[in-house]
Formats: C-alpha cells, sequence, structure tokens
C-alpha cells in the first residue's frame, strides 16, 4: 500500500509558512503530483485560504490549535481526505503557536496512522525576530526553540535584511541548538525542491511490516498487534521505556477482553479506556533518539507469550 506523504509546515507568525507553502505547491504541480493541504487557524475566519488554487484539496480547520483543542475535528478532516481524495502528498500549515510535537500527536491518529509517511517538519524561522528575541515573553522565546530544536529542515528567513555578522550568529545559535538540522539561509521562504523531497522517508527492510521512520530529530512508529497480549506484560513493557518516549496512543486488546482498550500515553502518564467494538490494533509511538527496532522486538515478544 502506498503511503500518503506528510510534511509538517511549523513557525511563528509572520515568519513566511504560507509563502514557503504557494511555492511548494507549485513544485507539486508542475511534477504532477496529487496534493492536498490542511491549514489550521487560531481565528474563527480564514486568512491564508487564497494562497491554495480550487483545484487543490483544502480543509481548514479554524478557532482552535490542532495541537490541543480541536484534535476530534483535524482527525475526522484528515481521514476525509485520506478516503475521498486519496493526496500522494499532505501540507500541513499549523498555526504558529502550535509545538511541532503536539502537532505529531495531532496527525497521527491510530486508525490511520499506518497509511501515513512523516516526511519531515519544515520550520520557517524570522531571523530578526530570532535575534530580537530577548524582547518576546518567555513563553514566545520557548516556543521558537521548540520549533528550532524539533526541526528537519529549517528556513532561515528573511536573510536579506540580515548583516553577514548576524547571518553567521543566527545560524551557530540553531546548529547549537539543533546539532542535525539542515539550516538554510532564505528570502521569501524560497528553497531547492529536492532540499524539501530529500528529508528522511521511512527505510524499510524487505520483511518490514510497522512504519519506521529514521534520521528525523522527532520520529515516529507505528506497531499494530495481531493478537490480544497480557497486561501484565505490558505494564511491564510501559515501565522500561525510555524518557524520550513522548507519546503513544492507540488501541491494545488484552487477553480474557472482548474488544479492545484506547491507551494513551504523554510523559509517563497512562490511560485506558474500554471500547465497546472492534478497532485497528495500531499503537502509535512518538520519541527522539529512539532504536525502533528494539522497540519492535519488545513488542512482538509480548504477543509470543
Amino acid at each position: 500500500m502506498n503511503k500518503t506523504e506528510i510534511y509538517i509546515l511549523s513557525g511563528f507568525l509572520g515568519s513566511g509558512k504560507t509563502t514557503l507553502l504557494k511555492q511548494l505547491l507549485l513544485a507539486e504541480k508542475e511534477k504532477g503530483r496529487k496534493t492536498a493541504v490542511m491549514m489550521n487557524e487560531l481565528g474563527k475566519v480564514s486568512i491564508d485560504s487564497d494562497a491554495v488554487d480550487t483545484d487543490v484539496p483544502l480543509k481548514e480547520l479554524l478557532d482552535g490549535c490542532i495541537c490541543c483543542t480541536i484534535q476530534d475535528k483535524l482527525e475526522a478532516q484528515l481521514q476525509e481526505l485520506l478516503i475521498m481524495d486519496k493526496p500522494e502528498v499532505i501540507y500541513i500549515e499549523s498555526t504558529g503557536a502550535a509545538h511541532p510535537i503536539e502537532v505529531l500527536d495531532g496527525i497521527l491518529s491510530p486508525i490511520f496512522a499506518d497509511q501515513l509517511l512523516v516526511k519531515g517538519i519544515i520550520s520557517v524561522l524570522d531571523g530578526h525576530l530570532w535575534l530580537e528575541r530577548n524582547r518576546l515573553s518567555p513563553q514566545i522565546r520557548q516556543l521558537l526553540v521548540e520549533q528550532v530544536k524539533h526541526s528537519d529542515l529549517l528556513l532561515l528567513n528573511k536573510a536579506d535584511k540580515l548583516t553577514e555578522a548576524q547571518q553567521a550568529q543566527l545560524v551557530f545559535d540553531v546548529q547549537g541548538l539543533n546539532p542535525k538540522v539542515l539550516a538554510l539561509l532564505t528570502s521569501f521562504s524560497k528553497v531547492p525542491m529536492e532540499k524539501v523531497r530529500n528529508l528522511s522517508a521511512s527505510k524499510k527492510g524487505a520483511n518490514e511490516t510497522a512504519h519506521v521512520v529514521q534520521d528525523l530529530n522527532l520520529s515516529t512508529f507505528v506497531y499494530t498487534f495481531k493478537q490480544p497480549v497480557h497486561r501484565e506484560d505490558f505494564m511491564s513493557f510501559l515501565h522500561g521505556l525510555p524518557d524520550t518516549i513522548y507519546r503513544m496512543k492507540g488501541y491494545i486488546q488484552f487477553t480474557n477482553s472482548v474488544y479492545p482498550e484506547l491507551f494513551q500515553y504523554s510523559y509517563g502518564m497512562q490511560i485506558f479506556l474500554p471500547e465497546n467494538m472492534k478497532m485497528p490494533l495500531n499503537l502509535v509511538f512518538i520519541g527522539e533518539n529512539i532504536d525502533w527496532h528494539n522497540l519492535k522486538s519488545q513488542l512482538k515478544a509480548l504477543e509470543s507469550v
């Protein structure tokens, strides 16, 4: 089954995300790929929807952030795109206030996460705003830091308005926070398309059935259980997880249970909610610097008991 590529566009308000989106859509149109867009805005009225041509499927998520208040709408609209439009690629433009981990968490519903291939997080950083960040509130400063830390491709935008010394300081700052990121000095969010398409895709062996994304700063993993597991064994597995597993969610069925349970895990906190129907037994992980192959082996061992 061909997976739908997902790109997340991140960046603070006014950084140049929508300008970037326009260029990406034009490049996809020239290549002839079936593309869709999801745009999230905190307000009740869409501001940037005219950036998307009418022939491109567009879902707008208004009056809330996909990383918290409107996750249910996000799941429904993303599933509708996958079923009705069957795009090869979806660009998701998040609000300027969105945290990358929370956006990933909102996108990866266990119902259809195995149909998605997260290619990466592209963040646009206003270079001047970064250099003047000490004038911002502590919350906004921390948000900018998080967007830099969790980017896979980082556009240091509006570089034409900076001196060479300021450009050098900007590059030094972001590479100190995120040594792995590909950081490019840009103007008007212009980026070579091959830099976007070359973001890490899934590296799968011949017998690999789970979705494994490697070489991303944040990475995701989807495991599908083929049979119920013992609750005690699963709880032991949870207690041995590394601290850099940030999120888990999905459906898991325990032995002697008729239906699965919805499971959610966030920074060590666990929630189990009983279901009254059959659900796909997908478990979605979001983490950093995780040996997903080792984790997969542990999950397989749970099923062999």
